[in-house]
């Protein structure tokens, strides 16, 4: 399917094809091998996040230390 690229770098997306998709206002934009993916976000409401991580048994405690040890893993910039 061919869409054009506009002068403010914008394009359309043909409607065919958000057909296949959940209805999203976002878009995850990477570029890879030469191609632009678009992924679709669904944001997840904050109530329902920590309404999981109880039903989980997941306490802020455990958040931070996951935190802290995520933080401690990632190369030095």
């Amino acid at each position: 399917m061919l869409t054009k690229l506009n002068t403010k770098n914008q394009i359309t997306l043909p409607k065919i094809l958000m057909q296949g998709v959940e209805p999203t206002d976002y878009f995850d934009v990477q570029a890879k091998d030469g191609q632009i993916v678009l992924t679709p976000v669904r944001f997840v409401a904050a109530n329902a996040v920590r309404a999981k991580l109880a039903e989980l048994g997941i306490t802020k405690i455990d958040t931070t230390a996951a935190v802290h040890w995520a933080r401690a893993q990632a190369p030095a910039i």
